[in-house]
């Protein structure tokens, strides 16, 4: 599904960090990218998206080149199949949750996606509410059904939840595995919440100094 080998250099807490990563994520993984703050971690999901430049090597998923230093291919995001949820949950607060979602919509895209899935998440009767009404949960809420209005290939999770309490966390990330397993997603989460990754992924990568020093499945990774 996703071959990766990207380089760049950032500006972390303790000054210049290059990033140097390298994995191949299969279709249908669910894949948790932990480690501590600074050292990348969402570069490395900024660079999938395109919403970041590489300075070199490659990105290819599913076959397709999104990213090549060498072929000069750098995709739009707008032309990369994914999907998308930050801490930040960044609704349109001029707009209501329907038309959160339905911005989201491809051209000549049906719209009753819309309502399939404000019934998953249990907003439908929340649809013509502005998001300054809602609390952080059901924002979050909408922001994750809109990741996947255009059933994305590939599900990129920047900390969703760590802004929420234990419960709603936990409730989010039920919503999250349902989707992860009805869309057939491929899905990659950055979290530092050690219990939040062993919990989700099936596998591990950790991040220090910009590269992965682990990569396996979580119980090895708990039993470092």
């Amino acid at each position: 599904m996703i071959d990766m080998h990207l380089e760049k250099s950032l500006f972390g807490p303790e000054g210049r960090l290059t990033l140097r990563v390298s994995c191949h994520l299969e279709k249908g993984a669910f894949v948790g990218l932990y480690g501590p703050s600074g050292v990348g971690k969402s570069s490395v999901l900024r660079m999938i998206s395109g919403l970041m430049k590489p300075e070199a090597g490659q990105l290819k998923v599913a076959g397709e080149v999104w990213f090549s230093s060498e072929q000069q291919i750098n995709l739009r995001p707008n032309k990369r199949n994914i999907g998308m949820v930050f801490q930040e949950h960044s609704l349109f607060p001029n707009m209501t949750v329907r038309q959160n979602l339905e911005f989201a919509l491809e051209k000549g895209q049906q719209a009753a996606i819309v309502d399939e899935l404000l019934e998953q998440v249990e907003l439908a009767n929340l649809a013509d509410k502005k998001p300054i009404t809602l609390s952080g949960g059901q924002k979050q809420r909408v922001a994750l059904a809109r990741a996947m209005v255009r059933k994305p290939g590939l599900l990129l999770l920047d900390e969703p939840f760590s802004a929420l309490d234990m419960k709603m966390r936990g409730n989010l990330q039920e919503y999250l595995m349902r989707f992860h397993q009805a869309y057939g997603l491929t899905t990659l989460l950055v979290s530092h919440d050690a219990s939040e990754i062993g919990r989700m992924a099936q596998r591990v990568l950790v991040m220090e100094h910009g590269t992965f020093s682990f990569d396996g499945p979580p119980e090895q990774f708990f039993s470092r």
